[in-house]
C-alpha cells in the first residue's frame, strides 16, 4: 500500500476520525485513477460497482433531458465523495460524471467496501452523515429550481461562494460561466444578462472570472426574493 494513498484517505472528511487501522484498511482497497479534462468517469445507466472520492480537480454530475438540455446536479471538489448512493443500492448510476478539469479520484469497489463497512460501525455512521448532508443539499436545489427565479438563484450562489471563503468580498467563480448557468438551471445567455444587470445596479463588479461584491445587502435581498432586478 502506497503511503501517499493512506495519507489521502486520512485527509478525507468522510473518513476523518477513524482509527488508523480502519484508514489503512480503506487505503488497501482503494485505487487511484486519473482523468483528463472532459473525460467521462461514468455514464448514466452504468452499473454502480463502486464509488469515488475526489482527490484533486473537479467533477461534474449532470443529466440530459429529452430535449438535450444539460442539468448540472452537483460539482464535487477535493475530499468529496460521489456515486455512493447507487453503490449502496447495488443499482445503476442515475446520472453522468465527467472531470471538468484534470482530476485525480480515489475509487473504492463496492464488494470490498461493503465487506469493510460491515465490520466497522463508525465508518457506517460517517457515511450516514455524508449522505444526510447530501440530501439536505439536494432538497435546497429542488426548492431553488422550483420556487426561486433565476436572479435569486444566481445571487444565492454568489453569496455561497463568498461565504465558503469566510465572507470574502472578492473571489473567483468556481465554474466557467456556461457550466454555472447549468448549475443554477438556466442558459448562458440569460445568466449573462442577469450578471450585466447586477453590475449595472451596482451589486457586483466582474473582471473575467473575478467577482467583487459591492452591495452584499442587495444581493441578500435579491436571493431571498425581497428585491427584483
Amino acid at each position: 500500500m502506497a503511503q501517499h494513498l493512506y495519507q489521502q484517505i486520512a485527509a478525507i472528511p468522510m473518513f476523518d476520525g477513524l482509527p488508523s487501522e480502519n484508514q489503512e484498511a480503506l487505503a488497501s482497497i482503494s485505487v487511484e485513477k486519473k482523468y483528463r479534462k472532459g473525460e467521462t468517469i461514468f455514464s448514466e445507466g452504468e452499473v454502480a460497482n463502486g464509488f469515488f472520492v475526489v482527490q484533486r480537480g473537479k467533477v461534474k454530475i449532470y443529466k440530459i433531458s429529452f430535449e438535450g438540455k444539460e442539468q448540472i446536479i452537483h460539482i464535487f471538489g477535493p475530499g468529496e465523495p460521489f456515486g455512493e448512493v447507487p453503490m449502496f443500492e447495488g443499482k445503476h448510476f442515475p446520472a453522468h460524471a465527467v472531470a471538468i478539469e484534470e482530476s485525480v479520484v480515489i475509487f473504492l469497489r463496492r464488494s470490498s467496501f461493503v465487506n469493510l463497512i460491515q465490520t466497522n460501525p463508525s465508518l457506517a455512521l460517517n457515511m450516514l452523515a455524508v449522505l444526510s448532508r447530501r440530501l439536505r443539499g439536494l432538497t435546497v436545489m429542488v426548492e431553488d429550481l422550483s420556487l426561486r427565479e433565476v436572479p435569486a438563484r444566481l445571487a444565492g450562489h454568489l453569496l455561497y461562494l463568498s461565504n465558503t471563503q469566510k465572507g470574502a468580498v472578492q473571489f473567483n467563480l468556481d465554474l466557467p460561466k456556461g457550466q454555472l448557468a447549468g448549475l443554477i438551471g438556466t442558459i448562458p445567455e440569460t445568466m449573462s444578462r442577469i450578471m450585466s444587470k447586477m453590475v449595472k445596479n451596482g451589486f457586483i463588479q466582474i473582471e473575467g472570472s473575478v467577482v467583487t461584491i459591492l452591495d452584499r445587502d442587495a444581493l441578500v435581498e435579491l436571493s431571498e426574493g425581497e428585491r427584483r432586478l
